[in-house]
């Protein structure tokens, strides 16, 4: 096998999952815009999604929020995601959205709002078994606006409490991925703020807990590929949430700011797959990927089908670098020489090796001019008429 059909046959095995609620009406904090065609109910969603994975090929699961995707019979809503040609994916609780958790979910000092946030995230793993999902998505929003409003320490305990009532209610085959954010909606402190709060939280869970990094979740600035390459060298990155930011949780599309970014990141990911511990490379190749985007005033459609092929890009060029040439350098202290070698495989254009890619995956070499030449927005736009999903 040549390099080129190596390269290409990674790529036609990427995995991509699309989140429903990426689908929907959204927005700043001050107004959600409504649009035609939008989705109505979690079915609609799922068609969306399903649309992108016949456009792209390599986004074959969606991602649920609950209770923004709550229904009578999730067995059904798995035959129906299969009947479109994908499957459910990760399924997160929202522990942010009842009015009993304005001062904290699994961290208030309310016994019975922990009790009801505990038995939303129960809630959660039974659907994570009916569906047939194996990675329950925790994002905690809890945190403290002012000095003294919260007891740090004790809400740590509270969290952990929480958190390992979920843990040991987990299919024996699923994980749990545990999300951080350092700033929003709380401003003061957020519970889990960072990635070695996520680490050490997920260190006294247990094996199958394992961090969610969110690309937009970091101060300016932060390097982000490193924390990567630390997760990964402990067994310890679960997945992404992946989009792209400017100054915050800008929730942008994927390599719309900072491209090169995205493929550094892609830099680390292949090269812990092919790494010679067997436990890195296994965990590495088990990692989710996932769209996390937030379609303020972009068509949500063609906004997805943008982020899945820029991570096709992404991987594409760091499939390009010559790692052995690029060890050697490093060991000789070529500083040059190794920039020189990771920034030719960025600067690649990789649209004729991604072209090669989608013919042999049967979809259309360019999928965002398909969608638009499909007529399937014009569809959605007549057909959906009535009060559209939103937050």
């Amino acid at each position: 096998m040549t390099d080129a059909e190596h390269i290409v046959d990674r790529l036609s095995r990427q995995h991509i999952e699309t989140q429903s609620w990426g689908y929907v009406s959204t927005g700043t904090r001050f107004k959600v815009y409504n649009t035609p065609g939008t989705p109505r109910d979690v079915h609609e969603k799922i068609d969306d999604a399903a649309l992108v994975h016949r456009l792209t090929g390599v986004a074959p699961t969606v991602a649920l929020h609950i209770p923004w995707d709550r229904v009578d019979d999730y067995a059904a809503l798995a035959g129906y995601a299969q009947e479109q040609g994908v499957r459910i994916g990760s399924i997160s609780p929202n522990l942010f959205q009842d009015d009993a958790y304005r001062l904290g979910s699994l961290t208030s000092e309310d016994a019975a709002v922990r009790k009801q946030a505990t038995a939303h995230v129960r809630e959660c793993v039974d659907i994570m078994t009916a569906v047939g999902s194996d990675r329950l998505s925790m994002w905690i929003a809890d945190g403290t606006n002012y000095p003294g409003q919260g007891s740090f320490r004790r809400r740590r305990r509270h969290l952990e409490d929480g958190l390992r009532d979920a843990y040991e209610a987990l299919p024996g085959h699923a994980e749990m991925i545990l999300e951080y954010k350092f700033f929003e909606p709380a401003f003061y402190h957020t519970d889990i703020a960072d990635w070695g709060q996520s680490l050490t939280l997920c260190e006294a869970l247990g094996e199958r807990a394992r961090v969610l990094v969110d690309i937009g979740h970091h101060a300016l600035g932060v390097n982000i590929e490193h924390i990567v390459a630390t997760l990964l060298d402990r067994g310890r990155l679960g997945g992404f949430d992946l989009n792209s930011k400017k100054y915050g949780d800008d929730d942008l599309f994927v390599g719309a700011i900072n491209p090169q970014e995205t493929f550094l990141i892609a830099l680390e990911l292949v090269s812990a797959e092919d790494d010679a511990d067997a436990a890195v490379s296994a965990a590495a190749r088990s990692i989710l990927y996932k769209i996390d985007q937030c379609a303020m005033i972009e068509d949500k459609i063609p906004a997805m089908i943008r982020s899945v092929t820029a991570m096709q890009t992404a991987f594409a060029k760091a499939l390009l670098v010559d790692r052995d040439a690029l060890d050697r350098r490093r060991v000789e202290g070529d500083v040059v020489g190794a920039n020189e070698i990771v920034n030719d495989a960025f600067e690649t254009d990789v649209r004729p090796l991604l072209a090669r890619v989608r013919d042999r995956l049967g979809v259309p070499a360019d999928p965002l001019a398909a969608y638009r030449e499909s007529g399937e927005q014009e569809r959605r736009n007549a057909e959906r008429v009535g009060t559209p999903a939103g937050w």
